[in-house]
């Protein structure tokens, strides 16, 4: 298991969380679900997309930003935040083993009081155009290149 985290800003589509849960399992890292998600938690859909790997992913569920955030910098964790705002590339950043990377709804992405509190924010370059890849492919890209630079290296 990896130090690193990925956190989910009130997600809106169960299948995109099941998905990351399960890329957790399989990977060793740990999400943080930060609440309300658009969605019960423990919705059907949430376990068809994770099958029987959300059993094996660390899933800690904070009740709001705020109780996230006081975690979070209590622990004394970079916040990363993913971001089609960004103006450095993945691929570019320097990651830490400790990061909390940091992925907004489908639906609205984050608030600025929220790009506010990041670290960083990075981005994965797109064609011009495009709004926006699926979260589940982004998070799977980013943690993917956070562990080659941590834990695979």
């Amino acid at each position: 298991m990896t130090n690193l985290r990925l956190a989910l800003y009130q997600p809106d589509i169960p299948g995109n969380t099941g998905t990351i849960l399960r890329l957790a399992a399989c990977l060793g890292f740990a999400v943080d679900l930060i609440e309300p998600a658009g969605f019960d938690v423990s919705d059907r859909n949430l376990k068809r997309s994770g099958m029987d790997y959300i059993a094996a992913a660390a899933l800690t569920r904070h009740i709001n930003w705020h109780r996230f955030e006081a975690w979070r910098t209590t622990s004394g964790r970079r916040l990363i935040l993913a971001s089609t705002k960004a103006a450095d590339r993945y691929i570019d950043f320097a990651f830490r083993p400790d990061d909390v990377l940091l992925f907004g709804r489908e639906s609205a992405g984050l608030p600025d009081h929220v790009h506010e509190r990041a670290d960083a924010r990075i981005l994965i370059p797109m064609v011009e155009g495009q709004r926006s890849i699926n979260v589940a492919v982004s998070a799977a890209m980013i943690v993917g290149e956070a562990m080659r630079q941590t834990v695979w290296a």
